[in-house]
Formats: structure tokens, C-alpha cells, sequence
């Protein structure tokens, strides 16, 4: 009988240290995930709430059984709100170390220089990952830049953010302009560099660009910028044809082809370079530029300069056949 007790309580011992092996040992096993999973921890999501969120997901094998592994190994650090990444086989302790530390899923959407409101509305829209409606955005009032955004983040706090980061870098770009500026208001100057953003794709050339531009507006004369004309028509989409004489001659508040002076408002979202070069334009005598044919601009301080420019630009055209 003292043998069977005895039996019985090594038994029970052995069974216990098992149990006690699997406890431990399954908190640093490799998890049952079958490949990287992205989970969405809630803001003011408990241990226990991202417990049962895992075993959804399949990241663990038990809700009960991370829970409390977690509270025994876990040093009582609290969990962090945001989208993670839970690489593939990963143990309980490795993925309660990702939810604590914070480290979450990163995902941008980007707004590239020169893009008009019209398709940051429609990109952001697009967007299945986020939520809500916005309305066309003003334009000229977002800066170009990539932006981190949560799944399931409103449409308005993403616009918002790129809205705040545009007012930052226009107060900070304005304060510290050069002086006798022929823009003379913030708004001004994002008309200006929208135009010049639109007009060069090469950012050596923008100062030079603005400063064609700043000349023609002090001289009285028209800016005479081929996007001006096509901002009417398309809300800055691609026209995807020539321009029509009527357009171009076509009376409103932005064809610069028919009125002298900046239009009402801009053209695009301009992006830093462009503003820059607006607010600290190079100091040229020139007035005119045309296409030197080899992806830039020819500038010339006169009249009959730029014809035999305009000249070259044509021979070029023709050479390549697109006259």
C-alpha cells in the first residue's frame, strides 16, 4: 500500500513537473501562425482583449493560455494601440514583445509634387484602408510627402496632417524669404510655385524658373504658363491632347495667355523646392524660356533671343517627327 502511495505521488510529481515544463516551455515555442500576420490592436485594448484578438487570428493556440504565460513572464509593461506585424511561427514571449514595444505597422501614402487637389481627393478616396468621406481639398493647401496613416484612420485626420504639415513649412519658408519679393502674401508665393512646379520637372532649373516670372510680373507683362490654361478645363488632370487656340485665348481667373498678373489661386500642391525657389528666386534679366530638347529649358533676357530659341526648339521637333 506505502508503495502504491508512493506510486501515486511520484505520478502526481512527475505530471506537475510536466505541466510546469509546458508552461514554460510554451512560452518561448514557436506559435501555430503559418505565415506574418497583421493584427489591430484597438486603442484602449486590454491584455486580455489582445489575447483573444491573437487567437483569432491564429498567432496563438490559446487566448487563456497567452493570457496568463503573459502575466507570468511578461514584467507587466502595458500593450500598445496601433497595426503589427506577427512574423510567422512567432512564440508568445517574442509576439508580447512586439505589442509592448510598440514598433507597429508602417503604411504611407504619398502626395507627389505638382499633384493638383482634384487627384489627392481621388487618391485618398481610393484607399480602401481608410475611413470616412472628405471633400476636394483647397487647393494649393497640402504638401507633397509621403504620410504614416493607421488602417481604419479617417480620410479627415490623414488630409488634416498633410493640410498642418504644408501651414508649418509655408510660415517657417515665408519667414524667412528674401527680401523685395514680387509675391507679397504666403498665398502669392503658392501660386507662384505652383505654376513653376508645373512649368520644369528639374529642380536645378525652378530659381531660374521664378526668377523669369518674377521679372515678367514686375515688368506688367503676362506669365504666359501653358498649365494656367489647362487648370480651367481639367482641375490640373492631364488634358491629353494639344491646346486649342480658343483656350488659349479663352478669358477666366487662370489663363495667363489673357490677363496680366497671377491667377486667382494656384494651380497644384506645390512641393518645397518649388516654394523655395519662388521665395528666393535667381537673379536673371531674363524673360523667356523655351524647350532646349533635351528634358530642360533655354532662357533668354530678349525678344529676339527667344525666337531663334523657339527656332531650335522647333528644327528639334520636327527632326524627331512630332511636327
Amino acid at each position: 500500500m506505502r508503495r502504491l502511495g508512493c506510486g501515486i505521488v511520484l505520478i502526481g510529481l512527475a505530471v506537475a513537473a510536466f505541466v510546469a515544463f509546458r508552461f514554460v516551455y510554451g512560452w518561448t515555442e514557436a506559435g501555430p501562425a503559418g505565415k506574418d500576420i497583421a493584427l489591430v490592436v484597438p486603442e484602449g485594448a486590454t491584455l486580455s482583449d489582445a489575447a483573444v484578438l491573437l487567437k483569432q487570428a491564429g498567432a496563438v493556440r490559446s487566448a487563456d493560455a497567452f493570457l496568463t504565460r503573459a502575466k507570468v513572464f511578461g514584467g507587466g509593461q502595458p500593450i500598445k494601440a496601433g497595426e503589427f506585424v506577427i512574423p510567422k511561427g512567432a512564440s508568445n514571449s517574442a509576439i508580447l514583445s512586439i505589442l509592448q514595444g510598440g514598433k507597429t505597422l508602417t503604411r504611407l501614402v504619398t502626395i507627389p509634387e505638382g499633384m493638383p487637389s482634384i487627384l489627392v481627393h481621388e487618391r485618398l478616396m481610393a484607399n480602401e484602408e481608410l475611413s470616412g468621406g472628405i471633400k476636394v481639398p483647397e487647393e494649393g493647401s497640402i504638401l507633397p510627402d509621403s504620410y504614416a496613416y493607421d488602417k481604419g484612420e479617417s480620410r479627415e485626420a490623414v488630409l488634416k496632417r498633410m493640410q498642418a504639415a504644408m501651414d508649418r513649412m509655408l510660415a517657417k519658408l515665408w519667414a524667412e524669404r528674401a527680401p523685395n519679393l514680387v509675391v507679397k502674401s504666403p498665398r502669392e508665393a503658392i501660386t507662384l510655385a505652383s505654376i513653376v512646379e508645373k512649368e520644369t520637372a528639374i529642380p536645378r532649373e525652378r530659381p531660374m524658373v521664378a526668377g523669369v516670372y518674377a521679372n515678367r510680373l514686375r515688368a506688367g507683362m503676362m506669365l504666359q504658363a501653358d498649365p494656367t490654361i489647362i487648370y480651367p478645363i481639367t482641375k490640373g488632370k492631364p488634358l491629353g491632347r494639344r491646346i486649342r487656340k480658343s483656350e488659349i485665348a479663352a478669358v477666366n481667373d487662370y489663363n495667363t495667355y489673357a490677363m496680366v498678373g497671377l491667377p486667382k489661386g494656384p494651380i497644384a500642391n506645390p512641393g518645397r523646392l518649388s516654394i523655395l525657389a519662388v521665395l528666393h528666386p535667381a537673379e536673371t534679366k531674363a524673360l523667356y524660356f523655351v524647350a532646349d530638347g533635351k528634358g530642360g529649358h533655354i532662357f533668354a533676357d530678349t525678344y529676339q533671343e527667344h525666337n531663334d530659341n523657339v527656332r531650335k526648339w522647333f528644327e528639334i521637333r520636327r527632326a524627331r517627327g512630332e511636327l
